[in-house]
């Protein structure tokens, strides 16, 4: 008489064995792509700690109406993230404008 143990094996086995190649196939590349995405993501991080590190000095920016010292680091990531929220802006506004052209 099987134990308990040997059911759930034989139960695992039926479901695997069930499964179709292409939605094996799916599986396999979505966990390739959480494992590519997962990666970059780690690069990313290592990246900006290096710039973090190597832009520590002090630099002065002249505003319109005077001058202030920023750390460079600092600036580099306003100048990022304020150019990606733009392109972001930007993009939309013409997804908008081309969607009330085609109605």
């Amino acid at each position: 008489m099987p134990d308990d143990a040997e059911k759930a094996n034989d139960a695992v086995a039926g479901a695997v064995a069930a499964e179709p190649a292409k939605a094996r196939a799916g599986r396999y590349l979505r966990h390739t792509w959480m494992y590519t995405w997962a990666s970059l993501l780690i690069a990313a991080l290592v990246l900006l700690v290096v710039l973090i590190a190597q832009n520590t000095r002090h630099v002065r920016v002249g505003w319109v109406f005077g001058h202030s010292r920023v750390s460079l680091v600092f600036l580099v990531l306003f100048a990022t993230v304020l150019g990606w929220i733009l392109g972001v802006a930007s993009s939309v506004l013409f997804r908008r404008r081309a969607r009330r052209r085609l109605r």
